[in-house]
């Protein structure tokens, strides 16, 4: 079970984030954030999981929520640290994203999901919507899911 907190553009969890979301999404890649793209993250929602590992509150997955308008919210940059993939952690941070996206008014979280994670996000009940495309040199799929 996590402890979820929502964190502040800037702070020492944000940077902790950034680096978890490097290590994760980025590093593989070949690619890192720009201080140029960091900055654009300004007005997004920042969601942090926290588990004690060995007696230390560690930070083992988040995601970020961007409002595209009054009614949808995209979930990008979601990460869970490599020790934890597979055990939950993943649906924890969704199941939290969705309900803080209820409970401030929106009723439909969108997201561009890597194409080895679809299964994943469709176990959840997103269903993609058009064809496969193409960010940071990788395949996605554009997934929806209605909250209300």
């Amino acid at each position: 079970m996590l402890d979820f907190r929502i964190l502040e553009y800037g702070s020492c969890d944000y940077h902790t984030m950034v680096d978890l979301r490097n290590e994760v999404l980025r590093k593989p890649l070949g690619i890192s954030f720009s201080a140029a793209q960091l900055q654009q993250e300004i007005n997004d929602i920042f969601i942090a999981g926290f588990t004690e590992i060995n007696t230390k509150e560690t930070m083992v997955g988040c995601c970020v929520l961007t409002p595209i308008n009054e009614n949808t919210v995209q979930l990008r940059q979601m990460a869970v640290s490599p020790a934890l993939q597979g055990k939950g952690a993943g649906r924890e941070i969704i199941v939290f994203a969705e309900e803080y996206v209820r409970n401030n008014g929106f009723d439909e979280l969108t997201m561009h999901a890597r194409k080895e994670a679809v299964g994943f996000y469709q176990k959840l009940g997103y269903e993609s919507c058009g064809e496969e495309f193409t960010e940071v040199g990788i395949p996605h799929y554009e997934m929806r899911k209605k909250l209300k």
